[in-house]
């Protein structure tokens, strides 16, 4: 197991070196890039099988233990060590990372984005893979740092080389404002290490912050905070974000959503709530009411973009439903409840899920009509999904209502449990405040189901005959291979979430007691 997590983190970073190789004779194929697509599949397959191995070899009896553990030292003059291992709460994140990079690694080698280069693709996804999959699994404040930091410079050049209209803006949008909280960020790092004299989390998690003062403590949440909510995104350091999914390619947008804003929500998790307790007990209310203020603006921006006549562009409407959904997430942090936590992590894999699916179909839907524009696609009746291409059409409705919450898919357990975190907040919150984030919460439930029916409406249905003059292909069979199994996780989520929660739930309950449960 020790073995297995080292080799899942070191063989994307491998394989990236390698996809910049010549390949090997034998392994050519039909032409260069096809031979280093089909590398890309291949390193994110090996990827995916030992993360399964991974959850296989995990004692399940023990979510709460970290396992898997690596503990090196580093740099001993500041006692940073290489330091890793997983837990009831990582281990669903590693698994979902390793499953969205392999099902992108396979949309990729029949629809590669228009770039410059198949060989730069590639590196740079395996790159982003190694670092996102850091970000999970290291136990080192600084060594989070350096992950967090790792995905920065590939995604730009993603969105910057492989984008699409105003791509160069919204990658300066993307690494201006990430970089920012990021330095924002290290100076909170910094103030914990230096304060209690190590870097090492699971020393700093036991402790509980009885080494900080609560000034340090306060100060620190609020610099990490900052660089975390960036990340989130929180509203109102949330406006990189749909520039940037609706500039970046297919599968930037799939990895963006589905892991990338996974990484701040993390942090506070991780880091903020049993490292620096008063703190967070201290910004609880602020944070949630930031996040309910998130929920409905998400919602209300996306129900501007769907009305007829605003030329609103779906990716951006799915950009913008991420921050209410990340709103969701942020609030069940914010309660500091094992309820409230817990259903934050659920609707953290529930989002990934049903996201990256949303956008694999926007983005089908654009390589179809040549437009995400929801006015261009809708025409005069409707896009006429369900007569023109009835399975993507199914599909899309599946996805809205998966990302609406309704009962039996994964969308509905971390909202709902969210809002019940709010509705008994940990003691010592204001109840009244959190009761009204709980109404606020619910009511940004209604808008979601507005917006997204209303997208399915004018997709899905209409006249086939008075809609665009386009030849629509439906399904294709490397479509039908990558989002399959993001339909089959939503479905089982949905239906069984104690799986979910049966990790998470031991690991919540060690955490917010400070290591000691």
């Amino acid at each position: 197991m020790q073995f297995l997590l080292a080799f899942t983190l070191a063989v994307p970073l491998l394989g990236a070196v390698a996809a910049l190789l010549p390949a090997p004779p034998g392994l050519k194929g039909k032409n260069p890039d096809q031979a280093v697509l089909r590398h890309g599949v291949t390193v994110t397959g090996v990827v995916l099988a030992a993360a399964i191995a991974l959850a296989l070899g995990f004692d399940h009896d023990a979510p709460s233990r970290f396992q898997a553990t690596t503990d090196i030292s580093w740099i001993p003059a500041l006692d940073i060590r290489i330091h890793l291992g997983i837990d009831g709460i990582s281990l669903p994140l590693l698994l979902m990372t390793a499953l969205l990079f392999f099902l992108c690694a396979v949309y990729s080698y029949f629809k590669l984005p228009e770039g410059p280069s198949a060989k730069a693709f590639v590196s740079l996804l395996l790159v982003l893979e190694a670092g996102t999959l850091a970000t999970f699994a290291v136990l080192d404040l600084l060594l989070f740092f350096l992950a967090f930091e790792m995905v920065l410079i590939p995604m730009y050049f993603l969105i910057a080389r492989w984008g699409g209209a105003q791509r160069q803006a919204a990658a300066w949008k993307f690494i201006l404002y990430t970089l920012l909280g990021s330095v924002v960020m290290l100076l909170g790092l910094l103030l914990i290490g230096l304060n209690s004299g190590t870097f090492d989390m699971v020393a700093l998690a036991s402790d509980n912050g009885r080494e900080l003062s609560h000034t340090t403590q306060i100060l620190a949440v609020l610099a990490i905070g900052l660089g975390l909510a960036v990340k989130t995104p929180m509203w109102p350091l949330h406006s990189w974000l749909p520039d940037a999914h609706t500039a970046a390619p297919t599968v930037g947008s799939v990895l963006l959503a589905g892991v990338m804003l996974k990484m701040g929500t993390y942090g506070f998790v991780r880091i903020l709530l049993p490292i620096t307790p008063d703190g967070m007990h201290t910004f609880a209310p602020y944070l949630g009411a930031f996040a309910a203020v998130g929920i409905v603006y998400g919602s209300l921006a996306c129900l501007a973009l769907a009305r007829k006549g605003n030329k609103g562009d779906l990716k951006r409407l799915i950009a913008y439903s991420s921050v209410g959904h990340m709103g969701f997430v942020l609030l069940g942090i914010a309660t500091l409840t094992p309820t409230g936590v817990n259903g934050a992590l659920f609707a953290n894999i529930a989002h990934g899920l049903i996201t990256g699916l949303l956008f694999f179909l926007v983005g089908a839907l654009k390589d179809r009509y040549g437009s995400s524009d929801l006015d261009t696609l809708a025409g005069v009746t409707g896009a006429a999904l369900y007569g023109r291409a009835p399975r993507l059409g199914a599909l899309l409705a599946f996805a809205a209502v998966a990302s609406l919450g309704l009962p039996g898919l994964a969308g509905f357990w971390g909202e709902m449990l969210a809002l019940f975190g709010a509705f008994d907040p940990a003691e010592g919150l204001s109840r009244p405040a959190f009761l009204t984030y709980m109404a606020v919460g619910a009511f940004g439930t209604l808008l979601t189901a507005a917006y997204l029916l209303i997208v399915v409406r004018r997709v899905c249905m209409g006249d086939p005959k008075a809609g665009p003059e386009v030849s629509l292909a439906d399904v294709q069979h490397y479509e039908f291979a990558a989002w399959t199994p993001l339909v089959a996780l939503t479905v089982l989520a949905g239906l069984w979430p104690a799986t979910l929660l049966g990790l998470t739930d031991p690991a919540v309950q060690k955490l917010l007691a400070g290591g000691n449960a």
